[in-house]
């Protein structure tokens, strides 16, 4: 009661005393003061202030405000006013020479009703956007983040290309300023899509817009294939660069999103290198980012370095045994090196926000720019006009002597009167009436000028400006080519060094569970039912990640997938406990049970690839008395040999035999599967382990995500045993065999890649830089786990041509020599020309004939050794299984449930398990 008392009293401070307070509309204000009705209900005094009428007018005049003059951008020239005013005072300012930037915005601030801050803070975004604004000076750094200097230590003037296109002052619309000292332009005519080169990003009251970036020469590509009446489509372009996956774009329109990535590359076998960052992101801002991604576990990296400076440059070390490929994909998944920009494309079209597309963006201001060429055409031709129409009648005035007819005239009308009558008799080529303008001009000529007059030199001059009105209206009859030749223009002028820098590539799906450092240990009582990585004093299972499902079977035939946890029940007799992979149809499950109690004993495979999280299921048919004997979990579906041992009751005379579960089919999770016997069984023994029962995985490469796959998309490279390699052969001269892994990562200049067969040898040409002459060399891979260069440490050397066929040939094009006839084409037989050396070995000289190019020709025929087929059954594969496997032994030199078996004593004895 205390509180509620102290709060009324904190909230009657504000109230004015009875007979004080009145509202805005003239009404009284309550002064909280209550009266009791008859029934007993509190009423309070209905006398209240109502808002409204406030939110109505003061909150929509507000917002207009913020939307109009503040956040959005104007169609019409691509900028928001701020950057307007900036733009028309270093325009003001302009002289050819530096200004000092906090000069800029003090004159600024005579256009500009807020401070000085937000307008240097605009100048600098400009600034760095390296287009309108060439800058002197530490303006920051866009990729580390860092600020730029004091305004009074920086300069500024405007670049060629904005005096260029922004300006055209005798075609712009002008307004008073806030305070009405000064004019400033409506709009700026600027000719060109000036909005969608810089982007722009800003947050109203009640709506937002963030338009992104696109590349200069591709806008003007596209403004002059809609001129040309083509299509086309536009894609963002950063100045971080990176890579981008513009699926979703949507035309920058609400609902639309892209993907943008961090180059990373492998430095070394234990170093990573990020060249290019995201957008939106820097230096600072990424590490700090990775860093937080390690405190967490969900990678492990050893040490980060920046060396960013121009370019970009940050080297991540790696502990020892930390899979490259592995953390690129972790890096991408929980740090800001991959990060997601939805556009929202809002601009203010005749003081009205309006939601459209890049496209139509584009088309809108490629049409404006046309307008404003024909404007500036128009005004163009009528000063050649009046150009004209002055020359002549000067020319008309001069020649014919007609100033002396105002010899005789004492006042002024008479004088105009006078040379009005004496044009009269020449006037009629003009394109228009002489008017009194025309003839006060023509007595403003000097006398000098008149004695100087050169009847050729007018006549030239009158010529001249003839075929500048022609070529005028020719511009003006094809607008359309002349708006499409001003395009060319400035591509030309201004394109160089702005060709695009973001890489648009598709990006492959990283799922989180594949690719995170397994930062914690899971532990198992199997007797009690419990799973947790809190359980440090019973059973160690496996490492795992915090975001791991987990899988657990227990000896009555049930199964559960839950979420990691400090601790979770099961259920008693807990047989199995693995992490789950989803969708995993390479880990097969070998089981041999009892239906229910007394029943019969079955057989079965199966694997498990989706199911409802912390739901029961049965792995029999759930029949009560459901005894599991036997259970194992195989991640690349092995198929052991165990042994059935019998009761001896009765009359049974065979009370012993093996059973192989290769002959077993692998079947749903809920299926019976196959009988073993009616008989009661004591006890399953495992005899002998056994080899894995699945095909080959079948892999692909697809070139648009640069990624392997088991989907079927893209190149099809053969089918892979857990003994295959992929052989990988660069540009750069560097040979590698790896295990083909579905995180690997590829560079772009991969010219072979291809299943490495060991006993095929690698034949390549090659230019030997310090010799300067090709050579050639045939060699194996020794040593499979080691990347190695294939030619010469000189810089110069390149690879020309590398084949992987047994008997592969090319034919050798040598240049033509002066005075002389072109050599014969020459056929090379590799096989034959170099015998297989070892990788090291420079190789053999190809010839000292100057060469033209080198050709692959089709190889001789020959028959490999065809390899013995197995019949194996067929299962997709989604993943390679990585980790420790299941069989590895715990604390306790107790196996983890790879093979558990168990003595069926009476139905409630323990199980025994054994390896």
């Amino acid at each position: 009661m205390e509180e509620n008392d102290d709060l009324n009293e904190t909230n009657g401070q504000n109230q004015p005393e009875e007979g004080q307070g009145h509202s805005g509309n003239g009404q009284e204000q309550n002064n909280g003061e209550t009266s009791q009705s008859d029934d007993g209900e509190q009423a309070q005094d209905s006398a209240l202030t109502r808002v409204s009428g406030m939110y109505k007018d003061w909150f929509l005049d507000y917002a207009s405000y913020v939307i109009l003059e503040r956040a959005v951008p104007a169609i019409e020239d691509g900028f928001k006013p701020v950057q307007r005013r900036i733009m028309h005072s270093l325009k003001d300012l302009d002289d050819g020479r530096y200004n000092k930037v906090a000069n800029v915005v003090g004159h600024t601030m005579q256009y500009h009703p807020h401070g000085d801050a937000s307008i240097a803070d605009a100048m600098v975004q400009i600034g760095q956007k390296d287009l309108l604004i060439d800058t002197q000076g530490n303006w920051g750094n866009i990729l580390t983040g860092d600020s730029a200097a004091a305004p009074r230590y920086i300069e500024a003037r405007l670049s060629k290309f904005a005096l260029e296109v922004v300006f055209s002052p005798k075609i712009t619309e002008w307004q008073l300023s806030y305070d009405g000292r000064k004019k400033e332009p409506v709009n700026l005519p600027v000719k060109f899509p000036l909005l969608l080169a810089q982007g722009a990003e800003g947050i109203a009251v009640g709506l937002s817009t963030k338009i992104l970036p696109h590349n200069f020469n591709e806008l003007i590509d596209a403004s002059i294939k809609h001129l040309e009446g083509k299509r086309f489509k536009l894609f963002p372009d950063f100045p971080t660069a990176g890579i981008i996956d513009v699926t979703n774009y949507n035309d920058g329109m609400r609902g639309g999103r892209i993907r943008v990535r961090a180059k990373i590359s492998q430095h070394s076998k234990s170093t990573l290198v990020i060249t290019e960052i995201p957008y939106g992101t820097n230096t600072s801002s990424l590490i700090d980012s990775i860093l937080k991604a390690n405190d967490k576990g969900k990678i492990k990296i050893k040490k980060i370095e920046d060396n960013t400076a121009a370019e970009v440059e940050i080297l991540v070390h790696l502990p020892a045994g930390i899979s490259p490929d592995k953390t690129i994909d972790a890096l991408y998944a929980f740090t800001a090196c991959e990060t997601s920009i939805s556009p929202l494309g809002c601009i203010i079209e005749d003081n009205k926000p309006l939601f459209i597309g890049v496209t139509e963006m584009l088309r809108r201001s490629t049409d404006a720019t046309v307008d404003l060429l024909r404007q500036e055409l128009e005004i163009q031709l009528g000063e050649l006009e009046e150009q004209w129409h002055f020359a002549s009648l000067e020319r008309i005035f001069i020649e014919n002597r007609i100033y002396r007819d105002i010899e005789e005239e004492e006042t002024w009308e008479g004088v105009i009167k006078a040379i009005d009558e004496g044009l009269k008799p020449f006037t009629k080529h003009l394109k228009r009436a002489v008017t009194e303008e025309d003839i006060v001009r023509l007595t403003e000529i000097r006398i000098k000028r008149i004695s100087k007059f050169d009847l050729d030199k007018a006549q030239e001059n009158l010529d001249n400006l003839e075929k500048k009105i022609a070529e005028v209206q020719h511009h003006l009859e094809h607008l359309v080519e002349y708006a499409i030749d001003y395009f060319k223009g400035l591509k030309e002028k201004y394109g160089k060094g702005r060709e695009r820098k973001s890489e648009i590539r598709l990006f492959e799906d990283i799922e989180a569970t594949k690719v995170v450092i397994r930062n914690t240990k899971l532990y198992v009582n199997r007797e009690e039912g419990f799973v947790g990585t809190s359980l440090k004093r019973d059973e160690y299972v496996t490492d795992c990640s915090d975001i791991d499902d987990i899988i657990a079977f227990t000896k009555d035939g049930k199964m559960m997938v839950f979420k990691v946890d400090s601790k979770t029940f099961v259920g008693k007799g807990i047989i199995y406990v693995a992490v789950f992979k989803k969708k995993d149809k390479r880990t097969i499950y070998n089981m041999i049970y009892r239906d229910g109690k007394g029943g019969a004993t079955y057989i079965k495979r199966f694997n498990v690839t989706s199911v409802t999280r912390d739901r029961m299921y049965d792995i029999g048919l759930g029949k009560p008395g459901t005894l599991v004997y036997y259970f194992s979990g195989n991640p690349n579906g092995e198929a052991e040999v165990v042994t059935i041992n019998l009761r001896h009751v009765g009359s049974i005379k065979k009370l012993k035999w093996d059973v192989d579960f290769a002959d077993v089919r692998i079947k749903g999770r809920g299926s019976r599967g196959n009988i073993v016997t009616k008989y009661s069984v004591k006890r399953v023994d495992l005899k002998e382990k056994g080899l894995s029962t699945l095909k080959p995985r079948k892999l692909w490469f697809d070139d648009a995500v640069q990624r392997l796959n088991i989907d079927g998309r893209g190149e099809f490279l053969g089918e892979f045993t857990s003994e295959d390699r992929l052989l990988i052969i660069n540009q750069k001269g560097q040979v590698k065999a790896v295990i083909p892994e579905l995180t690997l990562h590829f560079d772009d200049d991969i010219v072979v890649l291809e299943k490495w067969v060991p006993d095929k040898p690698i034949s390549l040409i090659y230019w030997e830089g310090e010799k300067e002459l090709y050579y050639v060399k045939r060699f194996l891979i020794e040593n499979p786990d080691k990347e190695e260069n294939i030619l010469t440490d000189h810089p110069k050397s390149h690879l020309e041509t590398v084949a992987t066929d047994y008997r592969p040939r090319v034919e050798v094009v040598f240049a033509k020599k002066r005075g002389q006839e072109r050599k014969e084409n020459w056929e090379v037989n590799l096989e034959e020309f170099i015998a297989v050396k070892g990788i090291t070995a420079m190789g053999n000289q190809l010839t000292k004939e100057k060469v033209l190019e080198i050709n692959r020709l089709e190889p001789l025929p020959y028959e490999p050794p065809e390899a013995p087929k197995a019949e194996e059954m067929e299962v997709v594969d989604e993943q390679r299984v990585e980790g420790p496997s299941s069989n590895e032994k715990s604390k306790d030199g107790e196996t983890s449930g790879k093979n558990t078996a168990f003595e069926n004593g009476d139905d409630e004895g323990q199980p025994t398990l054994f390896d």
